[in-house]
């Protein structure tokens, strides 16, 4: 069936979503018997993260098959547009929960606190100071703050970075320039790669010297919270990013057919504004 060809293409019924859920039970169980300290929690990780790489390796391979065979059409390839937009948008809306929480903790909940403090003297927490950062009343672990300037000033010139990599890798893409975005897409990589290190040190930095963890109140915990799901989606958007580029090697994309690419390019580009909304409103402000 060609790409021209009038028909929509509805793919065979496949067992991987029920795999990639047979995967997430044994990663759920065993992420919640490791924290309670049990050791049949890391076997079940180890299950799980099989059975997961497996279902990817599976069903990405299915899909490319399917794209390089000619069988999506330009009315498949709209109705991948507006799925991946959709998809973003729930990420979107995702993010904003947790900027929401940030606001609210913030700007309401630690003012009335402060001032309730004021009101009701020693019979609540009357040495409480609601300036922020702040671990919240009642808790009087010592934290020291994580500073914008340094490694996480460094962090966003990598993302912005990668950012103007990928559109390169497009460009080369659209050109058919084949090596130009192997090499872009490599960079790209590298980059995000490179930032998750970055992030992994700031985080061993932050509990050996800083005593900033999760665990630290209302600063600690929003703090983990948003930029800990964002480095997960950065590393998300790194493996995506190189199925692309391996399919890239293969010689899959055309500069007329690669909404593979593109998909990508957009989850990439969308983990970079949500890194400047959490360096601007987690490290500066």
């Amino acid at each position: 069936m060609s790409q021209e060809s009038g028909h929509y293409y509805v793919p065979a019924p496949s067992a991987y979503p029920i795999i990639g859920s047979t995967a997430l039970l044994f990663l759920g169980s065993g992420a919640a018997l490791t924290m309670n300290k049990m050791e049949l929690g890391y076997g079940l990780l180890a299950v799980g993260f099989s059975i997961l790489i497996y279902m990817l390796f599976g069903w990405f391979g299915t899909v490319a098959r399917e794209s390089e065979s000619g069988k999506f059409n330009q009315q498949v390839d709209r109705s991948f547009r507006w799925g991946m937009s959709w998809f973003i948008l729930t990420e979107v809306m995702f993010f904003c929960a947790f900027f929401g929480a940030l606001f609210y903790m913030r700007n309401l909940s630690i003012p009335w606190l402060e001032a309730e403090s004021s009101v009701l003297g020693n019979s609540f927490w009357s040495t409480y100071s609601g300036a922020w950062p702040t671990a919240g009343p009642g808790i009087h672990e010592q934290f020291t703050p994580m500073g914008a300037w340094g490694l996480p000033a460094f962090n966003t010139l990598l993302l912005l970075l990668s950012g103007v990599t990928v559109t390169l890798a497009h460009h080369a893409l659209r050109e058919n320039r084949r090596d130009g975005l192997k090499n872009w897409l490599l960079a790209t990589i590298f980059l995000g790669a490179l930032f998750i290190g970055c992030q992994a040190y700031e985080y061993m930095h932050a509990y050996s010297d800083l005593n900033l963890k999760l665990t630290t109140g209302a600063y600690g915990s929003t703090f983990f919270m948003l930029t800990g799901f964002h480095g997960f989606h950065v590393t998300v958007g790194a493996i995506m990013l190189t199925v692309i580029y391996f399919r890239s090697l293969a010689g899959h994309f055309t500069p007329e057919h690669h909404f593979g690419f593109e998909g990508v390019a957009w989850y990439w580009h969308f983990v970079d504004v949500v890194w400047l909304g959490l360096f601007i409103f987690v490290y500066l402000m």
